[in-house]
């Protein structure tokens, strides 16, 4: 059995469509305990004492993102590729000790220099801290830097597993990295807030634990090399360097959000709000947008290749308003549903009716731009599989510019609470997802207007109509039929409003006729026949064994 279990473990998947499917399911679980351990920090600490592990977690992520993400999401894995096809396993494994001691050097360079001196960087983080809170979050911010080292070595796993075309192993570790976090937080009791940053360093340990079996399958032994000048090597920093300007700009406007909430007047727990809402958010930008983009890409840059202009254009469409299909509904959900979601999710002991109020305001301002933070992700595609990746960039740049003004005036000139940042974040995700659309709209020779606009103007409308829906039931069944205080009956309001909801949104985009509802449900069908078949061959295999 742990053989079989090890074998299912390391098995190759060979299409796109099984490691995307893989990818989705793992995001799910991957949030839900994301959400499960933010649940447990606010039951442990207050929303102020959380504010202190999220405020302490932005730099070493922040370093992170810049040194580590970007080399392996970029450069690693493709020039990894091409040495083990054209090269062989040794020289490939070479190259990534190469890389790995080379992030490791940088990234612990860099770490130290931030130990160090982490008082004036963290000033500038979150300037609104002072005394023993900022002290606090100094000593958590240090405990941190040691887990997101240890991490490194996880990140490259997952690269080197990936460029197998091993998905399952490298899908799971994330969920080890929150287990890590929430083993730190039940042992709270004992180390205070220090718990849940010692559960990171417990978190990376997991995460690279979990792999080594797998990445020893596939021939990687480390090995102490310093080869820096090496093609490959040099290769990767070429690949990752114009990349690492567009995520720094959106590590600055993560940066400035926190300092922003740092300094909301009158509300130490505004850090907390701020995270708990964009994790909320996040959720299905994640399993719709990211995932249904990613799997576009591979697609994208054959038809592209192809030079089949409106191959590729139909794909981007049909891609584009798939999801909006999916992230529209979610949309309303999460704008008229923000307070009982809100209480299910993180309504812990310490987690007070004020911030409940607070948070379901940030989550349905911050829904606002939903969709087009998931659409976002596919357009940007669009300009990779073009070979454009400068123009994402700029309009990056500008975007962001535009945010922190817009933060920047909401909190600091017309003192604005929490809320405001979530509303700054929609706006200029819209504006940047319309900026996007017009230059991929000029550089691809023009969309079909009526056929860009006509089913996102129907599905729309839908959500609107799903949304006034949603809220009749809300407000009928709140307190007046069914006492919400209590969390089953809060379970059975919020399912049969959602129930409710997702019908009409459904009735609706049937009754306008929207093409993606049949697209959907022949995916389902085709789902369901494949269970029925993979089943009724399992049952042949065994009756024909006995």
């Amino acid at each position: 059995m742990v053989k079989n279990l090890l074998a299912i473990l390391s098995s190759r998947q060979s299409s796109i469509l099984s490691g995307a499917s893989i990818l989705m399911m793992a995001v799910f679980a991957s949030k839900f305990l994301g959400l499960i351990r933010d649940r447990l920090l606010v039951h442990n600490f207050s929303s102020a004492e959380a504010s202190l592990f999220f405020a302490a977690f932005r730099l070493p992520d922040l370093l992170f993102q810049l040194l580590i993400f970007g080399a392996l999401s970029v450069a690693f894995i493709p020039v990894f590729t091409e040495h083990l096809s054209k090269n062989g396993e040794k020289d490939a494994m070479c190259f990534a000790n190469n890389i790995l001691n080379l992030s490791l050097t940088l990234f612990g360079v860099v770490a130290l220099f931030a130990f160090i001196f982490i008082g004036p960087i963290n000033s500038l983080i979150v300037p609104g801290f002072s005394g023993s809170q900022k002290a606090l979050t100094d000593d958590l911010t240090r405990i941190i830097l040691l887990g997101q080292i240890i991490l490194v070595v996880g990140a490259f796993f997952v690269g080197i597993a990936q460029s197998h075309q091993r998905f399952i192993v490298p899908s799971i570790a994330p969920l080890f990295y929150n287990l890590g976090m929430i083993i730190g937080i039940l042992l709270s009791p004992v180390l205070g807030i220090t718990g849940p940053a010692f559960g990171v360093v417990i978190g990376a340990l997991l995460h690279v634990l979990i792999q080594i079996p797998l990445v020893s399958s596939l021939g990687y032994r480390y090995k102490f090399s310093f080869n820096f000048f090496n093609s490959g090597v040099r290769e990767v920093v070429r690949l990752m360097s114009f990349r690492n300007i567009g995520l720094a700009v959106e590590q600055l406007n993560e940066v400035v959000g926190t300092a922003l909430a740092s300094l909301v007047i009158n509300n130490s727990s505004a850090i907390t709000i701020l995270t708990f809402a964009q994790h909320l958010q996040t959720v299905p930008i994640g399993l719709f947008g990211a995932t249904i983009a990613q799997a576009a890409l591979p697609v994208l840059s054959k038809e592209q290749a192809e030079t089949d202009k409106e191959a590729f254009k139909r794909t981007l469409l049909t891609t584009f308003h798939q999801i909006l299909f999916l992230t529209l509904p979610a949309t309303a959900m999460l704008v008229v549903l923000r307070i009982p979601l809100v209480r299910l999710v993180f309504g812990a002991s310490q987690f007070t009716w004020d911030d409940t109020v607070l948070t379901g305001r940030t989550v349905a301002l911050l829904a606002l731009g939903l969709s087009a933070q998931s659409v976002i992700l596919l357009l940007v595609r669009g300009f990779y599989a073009l070979k454009d990746t400068k123009s994402p960039v700029f309009i990056s740049v500008g975007t962001v510019i535009l945010n922190i003004a817009l933060s920047s005036t909401f909190v600091l000139f017309f003192h604005l609470d929490v809320w405001s940042l979530g509303l700054s974040y929609a706006i200029t995700s819209i504006v940047s997802m319309i900026l996007l659309l017009h230059l991929l709209h000029k550089k691809v020779d023009h969309f079909s207007m009526p056929l860009l606009f006509y089913p996102a103007i129907k599905m729309l409308l839908a959500a609107v109509i799903a949304a006034i829906a949603l809220y009749l039931p809300v407000k009928a069944l709140d307190q007046q039929v069914v006492d919400t205080t209590h969390t089953l009956n809060l379970i059975f309001l919020t399912g049969v409003a959602s129930i409710f909801g997702l019908g009409i949104y459904i009735w609706v985009v049937w009754w306008l006729k929207v093409r993606e509802l049949y697209t959907f449900w022949d995916l389902i069908n085709k789902f369901t026949k494949l269970r029925v078949r993979v089943k009724t061959e399992e049952i042949s295999k065994e009756t024909t064994s006995v």
